[in-house]
């Protein structure tokens, strides 16, 4: 199997990911579906040779961590077709990949129906701001339009911290310094503390994993860095919850006080598919205003929707409001309009009369 044809067809068709798996046939996987493709299915051997060549592809690794380990992440590009991410794993003995389809240019926001108050985000100076969601439903991408809007705008240094690189910039008004795990730098924490020396205006984490990156990325903002990052939570009150949750009890009250005064704004956001056979993503956007600061400070998170809710004409909004609206636009579905909703009850109620 040439697997270079099949991730040609996959940018062509426009899918999100590649899935190599052995009893299976090459599957393209498009909104949330996974769709086999012909060729029959794929014995241990093929799916082998086909990982050993995406190693050949990507230069800059070997394969010996994943000998080692059975998991790794890497990134490679195919002239004039794109740029991949790869995931490449152990299955009951035999080897899988996912491969993540990701074009050379930087996508458009108002193609992917980013809000322009999300992109707006560019405009901040210091503090923290994270962009969250589940796997797959866009962070990268986000983040991605951010940087590119600084880069484009200001004249800023601009320091990325990724594990792999996806998205690449030219340099245009700012600097940019791509760093990949693994390849460039030991670790995120190692990394994030080195480039506290760098002269940054921004800082990019590509997810915040572990304490000591939270731990880092907070005092980084704190001492004024404009840190951008990601974690896998819905919903802005639930990532409050889990940065302080990542510290020791007797510190979380430190941290909350501490986070009160770096947070800058949380951008939470599903994919949700669509009538009409694709995709299209919902935000939940919350700008940190003084009201938000004194929940975070107060622990009381939990209220934090409401203020939300109450504040529209400050471009914020909920998830369930950003739902509901794609619903009454005819985009998605009434079921999946509960399926995604914070509150399914509530939701159900408000949808009972349309």
């Amino acid at each position: 199997m040439d697997i270079i044809k099949v991730l040609a067809e996959a940018v062509k068709q426009n899918v999100s990911d590649v899935l190599i798996c052995p009893g299976f046939p090459v599957a393209f996987k498009c909104a949330g579906s996974l769709i086999p493709q012909s060729g029959g299915l794929l014995l241990p051997s093929d799916t082998e040779a086909i990982i050993r060549k995406l190693y050949e592809l990507a230069s800059n690794r070997r394969a010996d961590h994943f000998l080692e380990t059975g998991d790794d992440d890497f990134s490679f590009s195919l002239n004039s077709v794109g740029r991949f991410r790869a995931s490449v794993f152990r299955q009951r003995g035999t080897v899988s990949a996912v491969i993540r389809v990701v074009c050379f240019e930087l996508p458009d926001p108002g193609k992917l129906n980013i809000p322009p108050a999300v992109i707006d985000l560019y405009t901040i100076k210091k503090g923290l701001v994270l962009i969250t969601g589940p796997a797959g439903s866009g962070k990268s991408t986000t983040l991605s339009c951010i940087v590119d809007k600084i880069n484009r705008n200001l004249p800023y240094h601009v320091i990325t911290i990724e594990d792999p690189i996806e998205y690449l910039y030219r340099n245009d008004k700012s600097i940019v310094s791509q760093r990949e795990v693994n390849h460039d730098t030991a670790d995120f924490g190692i990394a994030l503390r080195f480039a506290l020396r760098q002269s940054p205006n921004v800082i990019l984490v590509g997810e915040m994993r572990d304490f000591e990156t939270i731990s880092i990325a907070m005092t980084a903002a704190e001492t004024g860095q404009y840190v951008l990052s990601t974690l896998h939570t819905v919903g802005a009150a639930n990532t409050i919850d889990r940065i302080i949750d990542v510290f020791p009890a007797a510190r979380q009250q430190q941290v909350r006080v501490q986070l009160s005064m770096v947070l800058q704004a949380v951008v939470s956001q599903q994919l949700i598919p669509t009538l009409d056979g694709g995709a299209i993503p919902a935000f939940e956007i919350m700008g940190v205003n003084s009201a938000i600061r004194n929940l975070i400070r107060e622990g009381k998170v939990h209220q934090i929707s409401n203020v939300i809710h109450a504040n529209p004409d400050c471009s914020m909004v909920t998830m369930d409001a950003s739902i509901y609206q794609l619903y009454l636009a005819g985009r998605i579905s009434k079921e999946n309009a509960v399926i995604y909703s914070m509150d399914p009850d509530a939701m159900k109620k408000k949808l009972s009369g349309k």
